[in-house]
């Protein structure tokens, strides 16, 4: 949605309270439109000048814009706002929305029946997706405080096929730059595999020993899901952790435990996330945490939608540091001898963000 289109749809939305001016809310939510659409900030601000407030704007608010991306111009006309406002009342307090009503938790055979249909379906999921190439793009970062100041080491894009249920990656580019001679592992860091199946089947695999509980409902897209917890004792565990200092290191791997929850569509009984927290790790083994949620979502592969992996965000703790990789699966394309993917080696955009909600009633 391009600029004009934008600010002409705020006006339309709030033309009825636009002699009486604007209240907070409707400000903060213009601006925070604005910057994810990554609209000019001269034309942001030249829209904000037109403005009058009906409440008044506090400049910790616009303090707090400003750290969420709002340009220099905008926040020197949010600041001209504040001040023409200081003579009006405070700005009432947002009222919350009522929470949803949930429906009741099904009963223990319907439980059971659920695990069972869910158990098919992950065992059987392999089998039932297309022979495909897509790019894998996995964003990196380090935080060393703890406190989820991530800051940005790298960007990996890396072509991955999936054929005869195997994958296999080509590494594409690092940071832009087109890398045609090294093998995918050899970036070194922080690295996963396996989102394709591997890491469902081998949670409902009987061999696993898993136990599932009922969790909770929960909303994801819209949608209800039944959320299961579970737990794969270390004995019964194929959940590997590999760590190596750099490159010539050949670095040591050990065996895992994990738990976790897996959402489950109310619909279609179809698995759309699964998250994996790692247990029982050797106090003498450098990652002392590791966890990851795997997203999946509806994908078209040549005439055919499949339920593919969307997106894959894993963290790392060792002693000193925190790692974070948020991985994105883009391009799906049906596998031939001669497939290919057009990609000029430019680092994509992220997807936008998609926040777990609870969906209507």
């Amino acid at each position: 949605m391009g600029f004009r289109k934008m600010a002409a749809t705020l006006v339309v939305c709030l033309g009825a309270w636009a002699q009486a001016g604007y209240t907070v809310e409707q400000i903060k939510q213009f601006i925070r439109s604005a910057i994810q659409l990554k609209q000019p900030d001269k034309q942001v601000a030249d829209m904000l000048h037109k403005m009058k407030m009906s409440e008044r704007l506090d400049l910790a608010l616009v303090e707090t814009l400003q750290g969420e991306g709002a340009g220099p111009k905008t926040v020197a006309a949010l600041k001209e706002l504040a001040s023409e406002s200081t003579s009006l009342a405070e700005a009432k307090p947002a009222v919350p929305k009522p929470p949803p009503v949930l429906p009741p938790p099904p009963s223990s055979e319907e439980q059971a029946q659920i695990l069972s249909e869910v158990k098919e379906y992950a065992l059987n999921y392999t089998r039932t997706l297309p022979d495909f190439i897509c790019l894998e793009q996995t964003r990196r970062y380090i935080d060393a405080s703890g406190q989820d100041s991530w800051r940005p080491t790298d960007v990996i894009t890396a072509k991955l096929s999936y054929f005869e249920q195997h994958e296999d990656y080509k590494l594409v580019t690092v940071n832009s730059q087109v890398v045609t001679d090294k093998a995918y592992t050899s970036v070194g860091g922080a690295t996963s595999t396996g989102e394709f199946g591997t890491m469902m089947r081998e949670i409902f695999e009987p061999a696993s020993n898993t136990r599932f509980e009922w969790e909770r409902w929960g909303g994801l897209r819209k949608r209800w899901m039944h959320v299961f917890s579970y737990r794969v004792p270390l004995e019964y565990s194929k959940y590997s952790i590999h760590y190596s200092a750099d490159e010539k290191d050949e670095g040591q791997t050990i065996t895992a435990g994990y738990h976790g929850s897996i959402f489950v569509d109310r619909d279609t009984h179809m698995v759309v996330r699964i998250t994996v927290d790692a247990d029982d790790i050797p106090a003498s083994f450098p990652i002392r945490q590791a966890k990851e949620t795997l997203d999946y979502d509806f994908t078209k592969i040549g005439d055919q939608e499949f339920l593919l992996p969307l997106t894959a965000d894993l963290r790392m703790h060792s002693a000193r540091l925190w790692t974070k990789n948020v991985k994105e699966f883009r391009m799906y394309r049906k596998f031939s001898a001669d497939t290919s993917i057009k990609f000029d080696g430019a680092d994509l955009p992220p997807l936008p963000e998609e926040k777990e909600q609870q969906p209507p009633k």
